[in-house]
């Protein structure tokens, strides 16, 4: 196949800038087993166009990159894969969608990850590649969230936006999630957008039920993910985006987490690349918070509010634009409830025994906690809507 072939495939694609080194980079980045590692080196020595034709055997190959088609019979497996389908398909899925591509060499490649030592060397955006602009922080936790933490999450990022910070996350359930729909609440002119980093390709909206909130990200900010059109929630693809993820953030704030999983790789990156982590402190005996206690206990600086993490990226923490808290307070009877679930969740009967109060006294204030939001029953357990 020729490069003409691939030039002439970009025509319809004009309003996207793709140009036939973006539609071949795509292709490549659909290859079985191509891995962000022999990507770049593809690209890096032979630019996107070259390295399509040289995978099919249309040029030769230089001695590192024969290397490169010799290991795990790849010459022959990318070969098979390499055709002239993949190159419309791939085309046709970017214009559809609303993708675009950049490429590191690109003047739009984000300077946050330009020089990071794993930068992918295709990003596929939707929205505003412009947003990694603003100050940004990562605000990461667990998918298994407790309501509260929901809370926090969201009331977090409403903040951050509302002074000028781009919130990054991955559009996970749970923390990720809330963080940033607490963004979508927020924005206004003034307020920064949202900053996803995904795992799928940014045609498969994953989870599934968050596909208005993808729209909103894509709409107010922006969403990106170096998977190419088509590609699934594979196993393998969210610890690669992690490190994505962490390098997009000038501070890591985890929420909520547990002992092992997404977040405290996501945290590994980060230490690994001097980005701070920051945490917020969860129950001692919450098994959602059991990551999050632990990184404090090691030294991560506590989040209490907003204010915590505008003071570690340095920024003036006096300029809220407008007062998050919209509830009406509690009253000094209906903090003793709160206090009484302060340590996590309890039945209305353990909640009863902790307080020893009369079982109608109870009801009643828990019934005027949840009227103004701070309370929620979930499958008959009452949570505080509060930060520890």
């Amino acid at each position: 196949m020729s490069a003409n072939t691939v030039r002439n495939l970009t025509a319809s694609a004009a309003e996207l800038h793709l140009t036939p080194e973006h539609i071949a980079a795509t292709a490549l980045a659909t290859l079985p087993a191509i891995g962000p590692q022999r990507l770049r080196l593809l690209l890096a020595l032979l630019g996107a166009v070259d390295a399509w034709r040289t995978v099919r055997g249309e040029l030769a190959a230089s001695d590192r990159i024969a290397a490169l088609l010799a290991q795990e019979n790849f010459a022959h497996i990318w070969r098979q894969a390499a055709t002239d389908d993949v190159l419309r398909r791939v085309e046709a899925a970017l214009r559809d969608h609303h993708i675009s591509v950049v490429l590191a060499t690109d003047p739009s490649y984000p300077s946050a990850l330009r020089g990071d030592h794993a930068a992918p060397a295709v990003l596929f955006a939707r929205g505003n590649l412009a947003t990694f602009t603003q100050r940004r922080a990562g605000v990461i936790g667990t998918r298994a969230a407790s309501a509260a933490g929901r809370h926090f999450a969201r009331g977090l990022g409403r903040d951050l936006s509302r002074n000028g910070v781009a919130v990054v996350s991955g559009l996970a359930r749970g923390i990720d999630a809330a963080a940033h729909h607490g963004v979508i609440d927020a924005f206004e002119s003034g307020s920064s957008g949202p900053i996803a980093v995904v795992a799928t390709g940014l045609d498969v909206v994953y989870p599934r039920e968050h596909t208005k909130l993808w729209s909103a990200v894509a709409e107010c900010g922006v969403i990106i993910s170096e998977s190419p059109p088509g590609c699934g929630p594979d196993a393998f693809r969210f610890p690669l985006r992690n490190r994505i993820l962490a390098a997009a953030s000038e501070v890591l704030v985890v929420v909520e987490s547990r002992a092992t999983g997404g977040s405290m790789i996501t945290v590994e990156q980060a230490l690994s690349r001097s980005i701070t982590v920051m945490a917020v402190p969860g129950a001692p005996q919450s098994e959602s918070s059991v990551g999050s206690n632990r990184l404090i206990s090691q030294g991560a600086a506590t989040v209490c509010d907003a204010t915590d993490v505008l003071v570690a990226l340095g920024l003036n923490h006096q300029r809220h634009i407008t007062p998050s808290e919209t509830r009406v307070p509690p009253s000094a009877d209906e903090h003793v409830v709160l206090a009484g679930l302060s340590g996590g969740p309890l039945t209305f009967e353990q909640l009863v025994e902790r307080l020893r109060l009369p079982i109608a006294e109870v009801a009643l204030r828990l019934g005027r906690l949840e009227a103004h939001g701070w309370v929620v029953a979930n499958a008959g357990w009452w949570e505080a809507l509060v930060a520890r």
